[in-house]
């Protein structure tokens, strides 16, 4: 289980995004005719605004580990569809008001703030809605193994997972008051776990597999959401695609105003550590995994 060279990682992760980027054009390509087109450009338009793809990249590499290729790329494109999702309702007035995502105008700016709800509302569901089906074509997999996949997506996306953590997040204005710790987990850490568990699920990982996958994964959504806080600090506007010091104007309790710069980079480092010694318990290659948390560790975007 060691980690690959930076040169192997970073040809690994832009052949794998380059497949997920392909898919999503296709489908943008096809929309179904009893969708809406005015909707349609408005869930297309925050889906191919670019992004790293993070959790359909994680989820690719994991599908990979146990057996899975292309099997998997509905569930991979799913998860990126739950992402954005969560992102247009995050950046819209009523959340945290962001004028830019991507590098390029928030949906709400191009669309309006209707038009930006229901696209993001649109994209929870159909991402489950694509997933199911076609999932559903491919003989080689088991009909349980779709739903456990499925359900942990579900519950990721839904009040247990980063529905719960935005809730949190914008209760920091109003007389509750969560840990940084506990809005990172749910608000980033659930998604990346599901992006890590659900494709284990799919090609029917053993349950000792998923247990040292799951710690992999919560420790490495913490790692990213403390860098995402660091970030927002330190990090440029043309780099990261958004605009930076918005944690402070809104007077959030991150980890950075918990814990300072320096402690919180220490911080991310641990659980990173953390996330690499969790695949010491699975007895297959998870070089690229290991990688992956140095890499979200490091990142500068």
């Amino acid at each position: 289980m060691n980690r690959w060279g930076s040169e192997n990682f970073t040809k690994y992760y832009d052949e794998k995004r380059t497949v997920v980027e392909k898919y999503l054009k296709d489908l943008s390509m096809n929309r179904p005719q009893n969708i809406p087109k005015m909707l349609w450009d408005s869930m297309m338009y925050s889906l191919l605004a670019g992004g790293k793809r993070v959790r359909p990249v994680l989820a690719m590499t994991v599908g990979e580990i146990f057996g899975l290729k292309e099997e998997v790329l509905p569930l991979a494109v799913a998860l990126e569809m739950i992402h954005t999702a969560s992102l247009v309702h995050d950046d819209m007035p009523c959340m945290d008001n962001d004028s830019l995502r991507r590098g390029k105008p928030t949906n709400h700016i191009v669309y309006g703030e209707s038009m930006a709800l229901l696209a993001g509302d649109a994209l929870f569901l159909y991402a489950i809605e694509q997933a199911l089906k076609n999932l559903n074509t491919v003989k080689s997999l088991q009909e349980s193994n779709i739903i456990n996949a499925l359900n942990t997506l579900l519950e990721a996306a839904g009040p247990a997972g980063i529905c719960g953590g935005q809730a949190m997040d914008i209760s920091e204005s109003s007389n509750f008051s969560f840990s940084p710790w506990k809005i990172a987990y749910f608000k980033t850490a659930t998604l990346l776990k599901a992006s890590v568990i659900s494709p284990a699920q799919l090609a029917g990982a053993l349950e000792f597999e998923i247990k040292a996958l799951t710690s992999y994964a919560s420790h490495l959504g913490i790692t990213f959401q403390i860098i995402d806080d660091v970030l927002d600090v330190i990090g440029e506007k043309t780099s990261l695609g958004k605009n930076p010091g918005k944690d402070k104007t809104q007077g959030k309790k991150t980890f950075v105003e918990l814990y300072g710069l320096e402690k919180s980079i220490e911080l991310a480092r641990l659980h990173s550590k953390k996330s690499i010694d969790a695949l010491r318990n699975i007895n297959r290659n998870t070089a690229y995994l290991a990688s992956f948390a140095a890499y979200l560790e490091s990142r500068t975007h």
